[in-house]
């Protein structure tokens, strides 16, 4: 993916922006380029090579984040077959008592090895999170590409299937008395619930460079992704000290089906002594959403520490259309190097336009119909004023985004779809690169809509907006050719800067901790040939659950532990891998969904796998 004048891709990043209830983490995650093409529920690391963190007015080359994020994209890249032949098995565990097994198989034919295959194939299966829940996934990706001289190809298809049985992730609301402890982890409070995620997907790629200084590309790409079961937001409302608590569950059904493409022009030319890269892109993202009304259970009676069986709502029967989506967009923008690459100038902007419909399920007829479009501009400023490993930068953008959608299943407006709206960032920083070792500081401003739930209708609605400042700092690479760091720290200042009701005004945004921090370390032990250890420390500060800040969850800390070791066994190379998150087995309430709501913390969680290359 092309970049321009914005700082090299962070290896991490601790910022948080707020979402609304309507956030799908699937559609704003890039597929080899392309928007809304990552599986939702977890995205699989089995066939992915690495992942892309690109900042900055970069983002206006690889288009807009359909789901509001401004000045960033995040790619995952599928993975291609090497220059090598590759046959690796890999098998695991994970406690309690799940088994994996993957298949990594890559091989290039034909002259020069212009054609090339990767195939990537896992299964998993058994117990794993809370007590007695099982889970099972089962992955196929194929990767086929060909290089040539001007010409290059790429297919990428992939098949995810995830099956969910007797247990799942809940959600919790407070007293008005306040918040209380969470129970042990492992906990089940959902015993016999049960869910199915299956995405399926397809996208082809190709580029051809006619010169030197000019070069085309061309991509498109399909996701069909379905859902039933209870597969979120079940929900326990507790209703004193003592942990009691009111449940509701709801069974779900619905799909998605994504339709996502984009073309473009790349070109260099110098004018006088200014050279430029120019990008000229159009994009075009379009979603169908169907979607049956939940089946709710009745209300059930139960404790959080010592929980019984709940109620379980029936089947709703098959998910109707409710909704379409287009997101199209025009853009074009000019890198410009001054002064032997000591400056780095980007100016750009995108014409971008969101059509949204939402329809009845019953009827088809349509309940909303929004068509907006916008001019936004993006500016990105690089200077290296003494040493190439020292750059200051600063940088704007804007992006015009689909509105967000009522997905709290127990809303009177569940549902309802708002108009697009608009973001902005700006964002300046300084970044030290020695090569093996880098630091960036930087501070950044966005400001965005916000929905707001009213609890006294119980309904949600889009009349707020946020302001979310803050400093960020980054650390990444290698010291003294053992230790390997990774991590970074977050300042945020989130802030209600607009609400429908005056008593919201000014009020810290629910779901954005003011410090959150993480730090990385990986260590090749001395004189233990392939032996290196790891250790990882996860810090996130107290937070606000409601938009009202009447509740608020403590701040957590978790040690993840793990070591791997490389050898030779038999003429092949062997890797034993051994991780332990959450080494304390501390319980927490790990973070907010939707307005007013929590989720519990992972608990100690015991990995082992190996590796064999055949």
């Amino acid at each position: 993916m092309h970049r321009c004048a914005s700082p090299p891709p962070k290896a991490t990043s601790t910022r948080t922006s707020a979402f609304a209830v309507s956030r799908s983490p699937a559609r704003d995650l890039a597929f080899n380029g392309l928007y809304g093409l990552s599986p939702y529920g977890h995205a699989p690391t089995e066939f992915v090579e690495r992942v892309e963190v690109l900042k900055g007015p970069g983002a206006l080359l690889g288009g807009m984040s359909p789901q509001g994020g401004v000045g960033g994209v995040i790619n995952l890249v599928p993975k291609r077959a090497g220059d090598k032949p590759l046959l690796r098995l890999s098998t695991d565990f994970t406690s309690a008592a799940q088994y994996g097994a993957h298949l990594d198989a890559g091989r290039r034919f034909g002259d020069n090895g212009r054609y090339g295959v990767r195939f990537n194939g896992g299964y998993r299966d058994g117990k794993v999170g809370v007590d007695e829940q099982k889970k099972e996934r089962l992955l196929a990706a194929i990767a086929l590409d060909y290089r040539g001289a001007q010409l290059n190809l790429a297919l990428d298809a992939y098949s995810n299937r995830e099956n969910i049985d007797n247990g799942s992730s809940w959600m919790a609301s407070f007293p008005s008395t306040g918040v209380i402890a969470p129970p042990k982890t492992g906990t089940n409070l959902l015993r016999g619930i049960y869910g199915k995620l299956e995405n399926d997907a397809v996208a082809v790629r190709a580029s051809y460079e006619f010169s030197d200084a000019l070069s085309a590309y061309a991509a498109l790409g399909k996701l069909r992704y379905r859902y039933s079961g209870y597969i979120n937001g079940t929900r326990a409302a507790i209703r004193n000290a003592a942990g009691d608590y009111l449940g509701t569950t709801f069974h779900q059904r619905g799909s998605t089906d994504t339709t996502s493409a984009e073309v473009g022009l790349r070109a260099r030319f110098t004018t006088g002594s200014v050279r430029h890269q120019m990008v000229l892109s159009a994009t075009s993202l379009e979603f169908d959403t169907g979607r049956a009304t939940p089946g709710f259970s009745a209300d059930y009676k139960s404790n959080i520490y010592r929980p019984g069986a709940p109620a379980l709502g029936a089947d709703p029967g098959p998910a109707p259309k409710v909704g379409d989506a287009a997101l199209r967009s025009l853009a074009l923008a000019d890198t410009l190097a001054f002064a032997g690459d000591k400056v780095l100038l980007t100016l750009g902007a995108r014409e971008q336009q969101v059509k949204t419909r939402a329809l009845h399920p019953v009827s088809g007829a349509v309940t909303s119909n929004y068509d907006k479009r916008a001019l936004t501009p993006a500016l990105g400023l690089v200077v290296k004023p003494w040493t190439p490993a020292l750059s200051l930068y600063a940088n704007y953008i804007e992006g015009l985004s689909q509105g967000g959608s009522v997905t709290d299943a127990t809303a009177k407006n569940f549902g309802e779809v708002f108009a697009p709206y608009q973001s902005k960032q700006v964002e300046g920083g300084v970044k030290w690169d020695q090569g093996e070792y880098g630091n960036t500081l930087s501070v950044f401003q966005i400001k965005r809509p916000s929905m707001l739930k009213d609890t006294a209708s119980n309904t949600y609605n889009a009349d707020g907006r946020q302001r979310n400042r803050g400093v960020e700092w980054n650390v990444f690479g290698q010291l003294g050719g053992q230790l390997r760091v990774l991590g970074g720290a977050t300042y945020t200042d989130g802030k209600m800067t607009h609400a429908s009701s005056a008593a919201l005004t000014g009020k810290t945004i629910y779901g954005t901790p003011k410090w959150k921090a993480n730090l990385g370390g990986d260590w090749s032990v001395p004189g233990a040939n392939g032996l290196s250890l790891n250790a990882r420390l996860v810090y996130t500060g107290s937070q606000y659950v409601n938009s009202s800040n009447t509740q608020q969850i403590g701040s957590w800390t978790r040690v993840d532990l793990g070591a791997r070791h490389s050898v030779r066994w038999l003429a092949h190379t062997l890797q034993l891998r051994a991780n332990v998150e959450n080494v304390a087995n501390k319980s927490y309430w790990a973070g907010s969904f939707n307005d007013g709501y929590v989720t519990q913390g992972a608990g100690r969680i015991y990995k082992l796998s190996a590796s064999v290359d055949l």
